[in-house]
């Protein structure tokens, strides 16, 4: 940088950034005021004392059409059985499904995993309906994976454990 009576002369990059602040900061103060001046003219003070009644009811109305607008979900129950129809107790039961990612994101993958109980089973809380991927693990049993297409509230799953495979 050369001096000249006692200024500095700024480079070219730090000349592009601060113009680039300046212009980020007057969009932010515009939207900032903008969004303001928006909640001010909606303020329920300013109306008439029977506006915020009517105003309570749609309301309401749009809460029931936004939960008649999200997805649909499903509660599994999984039934664990060996290939002697006995219920396999403490097996890992891992379950995976798509759930949304939200405005202008991508689904992702979900997991929960659970343990089977003394009489083999396992509840599966609400998760969304479509595809599904179910996992067994079991210490002496041959692993067991598949996916299912759900599509119904409730669900009764039965799987059976087959023996491993012996090694010679």
């Amino acid at each position: 940088m050369e001096y000249n009576r006692g200024v500095t002369k700024m480079a070219k990059s730090d000349q592009r950034f601060c113009l680039r602040f300046r212009c980020g900061f007057a969009l932010a103060s515009v939207l900032l005021w903008t969004a303001s001046g928006l909640a001010q003219d909606t303020h329920p003070s300013q109306t008439g004392s029977n506006a915020p009644a009517t105003q309570n009811q749609p309301a309401s109305q749009d809460k029931k059409d936004h939960k008649s607008s999200d997805p649909l979900t499903t509660k599994i129950r999984i039934q664990v059985n060996n290939a002697n129809d006995k219920p396999v107790a403490n097996a890992s039961v891992y379950v995976r499904f798509y759930e949304s990612g939200g405005f202008l994101r991508h689904e992702k993958l979900a997991e929960l995993s659970f343990k089977t109980n003394q009489e083999g089973a396992v509840k599966v809380p609400e998760i969304p309906q479509g595809k599904i991927l179910i996992q067994v693990i079991a210490t002496g049993w041959h692993t067991y994976g598949k996916w299912y297409d759900i599509d119904k509230q409730q669900e009764s799953i039965a799987i059976k454990l087959e023996a491993p495979p012996h090694w010679y």
